[in-house]
């Protein structure tokens, strides 16, 4: 029974897409099953197809060896830190402090052009498959290594020669990016192949649901990559590079660290504001499971497990990823309580596996608002829920995707 709600739950998420759809008529519903076939397709492929799972299971290894090569440098610093949570998961050596590494790594691939070339080969082709136009397309590919608001700032001769509706168009997919420099600390925290899975997923979902939430139409002269991050320029010398991709490196830690213990913290003091009524029921995490409640049970969980699931996607959207991560972590990785299911550990694992939360509408506004003409960021800016909605979407149809083939 419960397997046939998650079945269920798939059209019911694109349905209400289709509902929200700012433009129902334009929606292209070739280009958009194509995109949903080949996201349910990589679903099976990465869990129930050997080959698929090796994969996944090799790139979450990858990301591990490079963590444990960041230790090596968290050791020689703070040698105390490795041990210093009783064997546990440690929150800033295991999924911060190896950013250090990981953050200049990816920059120097990009420096080298060869993650450039990948970016532009791999989105010529999926929008060659998918029927989307050549720039959303590879701007799908792009955010997944970079990030959102690193893939706009690169992108800012192109957002300015696309109209406001298509900017509105990536600003609805940033919301469901990761950045690849931060997935060694995904895998840190929760199973690494269901992040590594939950990515592409992630990425075709964004396409899809931007596609049904406002529609563009481009026509064939308008449909062209004006500039790609490989464009040639003049590089700065390669340490002089590498110096600022570290301190660079340095201040995502610092930012993760302190969002994350003001987010903990007001948090906190919001649940004992709530206390003073008298009602121990009245705290943050029961109002979310609340409004998320009937997603969750429509992923295929009986209503106990489904109230406790929505509690944790209710609080990552209104805090961040890291946040949750770090709550789950000890018992997803034993296996223990509500993640002895391997169905709840894949569904919560890719919803968790992207930047779809509040904090992350604020970012992507102001980027576009030192980007793009008054105009077109009064456009985005007007529709701000709806770059939830398409969040919150994405998160749930790749989690519904993910657990199809997981119990």
């Amino acid at each position: 029974m419960l397997l046939v709600v998650n079945i269920l739950s798939i059209p019911l998420f694109i349905f209400l897409a289709y509902l929200l759809s700012n433009d129902r008529k334009r929606i292209q519903w070739r280009s958009v099953s194509i995109v949903l076939g080949l996201e349910l397709l990589l679903a099976w492929l990465f869990t129930n197809f050997k080959a698929g799972r090796q994969a996944v299971m090799a790139a979450a290894d990858g990301f591990n060896w490079l963590v444990a090569a960041a230790w090596k440098g968290i050791a020689f610093a703070f040698p105390d830190w490795l041990t210093a949570n009783h064997g546990g998961p440690n929150f800033v050596t295991a999924a911060l402090l190896p950013m250090l590494l990981v953050i200049p790594l990816f920059d120097i691939l990009a420096y080298f052009r060869f993650l450039p070339w990948i970016i532009k080969w791999v989105g010529r082709g999926l929008s060659k498959i998918t029927g989307q136009p050549k720039f959303e397309a590879f701007f799908s590919i792009e955010m997944m290594f970079l990030g959102n608001t690193e893939v706009l700032a690169v992108s800012k001769a192109q957002l300015n020669q696309m109209s406001a509706r298509r900017n509105m168009t990536l600003a609805l997919m940033s919301m469901s990016c990761v950045s690849a420099a931060i997935i060694g600390s995904y895998t840190q925290m929760i199973p690494g192949q269901y992040v590594l899975t939950a990515i592409p997923l992630n990425i075709l979902g964004a396409i899809a649901v931007a596609a049904l939430l406002n529609p563009t139409k481009v026509s064939a002269k308008d449909d062209e990559i004006v500039q790609v991050s490989d464009d040639g320029g003049k590089r700065e010398p390669f340490f002089s590079f590498l110096s600022g991709s570290i301190l660079g490196a340095g201040k995502m830690v610092l930012i993760i660290a302190a969002t994350v213990i003001a987010f903990v913290s007001l948090g906190e003091l919001i649940n004992q504001i709530l206390g003073l009524a008298g009602l121990k029921w009245l705290t943050l995490e029961n109002i979310f499971g609340v409004i998320m409640f009937p997603f969750a049970w429509v992923l295929g969980f009986s209503v106990g497990d489904a109230f406790q699931l929505a509690q944790y996607m209710g609080t990552k959207l209104v805090t961040n990823e890291f946040v949750v991560m770090g709550e789950v972590s000890k018992n997803m990785m034993a296996g223990k309580g509500l993640f002895a299911n391997d169905h709840a550990r894949i569904v919560l694992s890719v919803f968790l596996t992207s930047f779809a939360n509040f904090g992350t509408i604020g970012m992507i506004v102001a980027c576009f608002k030192g980007l793009v003409s008054p105009e077109k960021n009064d456009y985005i800016s007007a529709r701000v829920p709806y770059m939830l909605v398409a969040g919150i979407l994405v998160s749930l149809i790749s989690a519904a995707m993910a657990g199809l083939f997981v119990w």
